[in-house]
């Protein structure tokens, strides 16, 4: 597998997915943990259904990357920006951390950082938001510390192991931006 740095930080670099890796996102997509934390854990995944899905995205009006250790060029995750608003500037962005190991190292926030920074400079951009889901207080403070803010809530909207939970919306302002 060959990856692009497209955007650089300190530890991780943004690559535009690989076909190859789809057999890696499935494994992910298919964990509990991941999948329960970005709303897809009663959806079917599929090595197929992946590939598909990678090449798909490449033609839509969307930016999917790859996350990538900078050390060892490894994948650990994926960052996209999407549903992207010409007039407006705005767009919702999400990202997971696929493999246990990868988490609370930092990886994310940083990801994170330099996709919004490349939303906000690159494809100007003026706002991105993000729906996240209120059991998931790790995400909720890497969305905190990068500077995005509550801006709303649907109440018990997500059913996930037997409970309602919520899904809260966070947005986060160009000039707002840690």
């Amino acid at each position: 597998m060959k990856y692009f740095r497209k955007i650089t930080g300190e530890k991780v670099y943004l690559s535009p997915m690989c076909i190859e890796d789809a057999e890696t996102y499935c494994t992910w997509l298919n964990d509990e943990y991941v999948s329960g934390r970005i709303g897809l854990y009663g959806r079917v995944n599929s090595a197929l259904g992946e590939k598909e899905y990678i090449e798909r995205v490449h033609k839509d009006k969307t930016h999917y990357y790859a996350i990538v250790l900078k050390g060892n060029d490894k994948l650990i995750g994926n960052i996209g920006i999407e549903d992207i608003d010409d007039i407006s500037r705005t767009a919702n962005i999400g990202i997971f951390i696929g493999e246990e190991d990868n988490r609370r190292k930092g990886y994310g926030s940083e990801a994170l950082r330099l996709a919004c920074k490349y939303a906000f400079d690159n494809l100007n951009l003026h706002s991105l938001h993000l729906w996240v889901f209120s059991f998931n207080e790790t995400a909720i403070s890497v969305y905190k510390k990068v500077g995005f803010k509550e801006a709303g809530c649907l109440r018990e909207s997500y059913y996930f192991n037997g409970k309602y939970h919520d899904h809260i919306l966070m947005d986060l302002l160009k000039d707002e931006l840690k």
